[in-house]
């Protein structure tokens, strides 16, 4: 067992580009100084560097050869199947990044006038209205940075809403089965966390929100579908039950690419919703950003939107700002780049083409779930979205072999692991979401791959907890990796 690939080429660490450099190297040579030499300290006085900066001399093929190899160590959507469950790790096409890469888009400037950039204005006007047809809601802003940036600017616009009625009241309630940035955004934006157990089978439990609400309650935050891949049928129970008391109730979009063209958040009662462009519409994810969360609300709430949204005026497109706005949430009008790949996404599927994005993810999740039935556990063992959940219990009670060492052990047969030990109301939990952008083949392969590991777990235990063999790095410490990152060079060039 090594790190070798099968054409015997070194997919593990080697030395930094620092520690192949050598003095002299260089990848240019640039031309004779043709302007009269400057004395820097003179120039620049005391912010002038006082020494040379660090940098590694080497030339152009090690630079490439060294990026290369950083990559090939990686592992990402482009490399193999990435079946995170509740991230969706769905493929981006590559024409969302020609397009972003247009001159047109790419070279604007934020400060141009609003009359030399009327193509990119039309573009958001048009990306607005459509994010407004496909969650059911008249009013959009394209402002927020992220996902969790979104729920926030949503329990703004709550916050500005409800003190325009005279009380901002103090508590928003989630269920168990919530997202983690739930809650933090809630406690960001100075309310109260009310947390409500689910039901047995991942379920809002109806009588504990009714007793939960009052007139309090700012708003109700649920995932529908939920973060266990199901729907909840009592939604318009739920959201009669929030308006009841004067609340709103709030749709975290995480999950929206299950139900694209098939149901409307606006439709159910929700008030608000915020989209995750990285998720449902194939723009990049990972890193913090930058990304892109929309936010999508009622025509109670549109006035207290973030402005500036677009408006079309005649032939004409301009900005305005909402009457009661709360203001700005992002620097110019959010991450332009990423909102050309998510309309670029849209009109390439048309309206057909959304609503089948949505039937393929579930219809794979479901393929998969009856397929590992005989293997695994299945935690919710009935119809489920865009993405289902597994229990490793029954392989760590019999043979001791946990989630986790099962998780690496994938990274042996060229599988993204899962989510795991999420939900935590699952022990030894594997959340797995295939997505529509995975063939069939693609699905077996998993599978499979997922059975010879159940079988290892019980005739070999001990090969399935020393995994992975075949990964540039073996088993970390994950606490160690996770608190104490070595992720800086500390030598020196001669």
């Amino acid at each position: 067992m090594n790190n070798l690939t099968e054409t015997g080429v070194y997919r593990g660490p080697r030395e930094t580009i620092y520690e192949t450099s050598s003095k002299g190297l260089t990848c240019i040579v640039p031309p004779a100084l043709d302007v009269p030499a400057i004395d820097i300290a003179d120039t620049f006085g005391s912010i002038a560097r006082k020494s040379a900066p660090i940098l590694p001399e080497v030339t152009e093929v090690q630079i490439m050869r060294h990026y290369s190899h950083l990559a090939s160590m990686n592992f990402g959507i482009d490399s193999g199947m990435y079946p995170l469950g509740s991230c969706t790790m769905k493929y981006n096409p590559r024409i969302n990044e020609d397009m972003a890469r247009l001159s047109g888009f790419a070279g604007l400037h934020p400060y141009q006038p609003q009359s030399s950039v009327q193509g990119a204005l039309q573009l958001m006007y048009e990306l607005q209205k459509d994010f407004g047809t496909i969650s059911g809601f008249p009013a959009v802003t394209l402002q927020p940075a992220a996902g969790a940036h979104g729920e926030y600017t949503a329990l703004s616009v709550f916050r500005a809403a409800h003190t325009a009625k005279g009380n901002p009241r103090k508590k928003v309630i989630i269920p168990d089965t919530a997202h983690g940035t739930n809650p933090a955004s809630v406690a960001m934006c100075g309310y109260e966390v009310v947390s409500i157990q689910s039901t047995e089978s991942g379920m809002v439990d109806i009588e504990k929100l009714k007793a939960a609400l009052d007139e309090d309650t700012a708003a109700f935050m649920l995932t529908n579908p939920n973060t266990v891949g199901m729907f909840d049928s009592q939604i318009l129970e739920i959201t009669q039950a929030v308006h009841a008391v004067g609340a709103y109730a709030y749709c975290d979009g995480a999950n929206l690419n299950a139900i694209l063209g098939i149901t409307r958040p606006g439709d159910v009662g929700f008030d608000a919703l915020h989209i995750n462009t990285h998720k449902t519409f194939s723009t990049p994810h990972g890193g913090g950003g930058p990304g892109a969360g929309p936010v999508c609300v009622s025509a109670e709430l549109a006035s207290f939107l973030p402005g500036p949204i677009v408006e079309k005026e005649g032939e004409s497109y301009r900005l305005v700002t909402p009457s009661n706005s709360l203001g700005r949430v992002r620097s110019f009008m959010g991450n332009f780049g990423v909102l050309v790949r998510a309309y670029t996404y849209i009109k390439a599927l048309g309206g057909q083409g959304i609503r089948d994005t949505g039937e393929q993810a579930v219809l794979s999740a479901n393929y998969m779930r009856v397929k590992l039935a005989d293997v695994f556990d299945i935690a919710y063992d009935r119809i489920c979205m865009h993405e289902f959940v597994i229990s490793g219990s029954r392989q760590g009670h019999d043979y001791g072999v946990h989630t986790l060492d099962m998780a690496k052990r994938l990274l042996d047969y060229g599988f993204h692991p899962p989510t795991i030990y999420f939900p935590q109301l699952v022990d030894e939990a594997m959340m797995i979401e295939p997505t529509e952008t995975e063939s069939k083949e693609s699905l077996d392969s998993f599978i499979e791959a997922m059975h010879k590991i159940a079988a290892e777990a019980k005739n070999d235990p001990d090969l399935v907890k020393g995994s992975p063999y075949f990964t540039p790095i073996r088993r970390l410490d994950e606490a160690e990796a996770a608190r104490r990152p070595n992720v800086a060079w500390t030598g020196s060039i001669d």
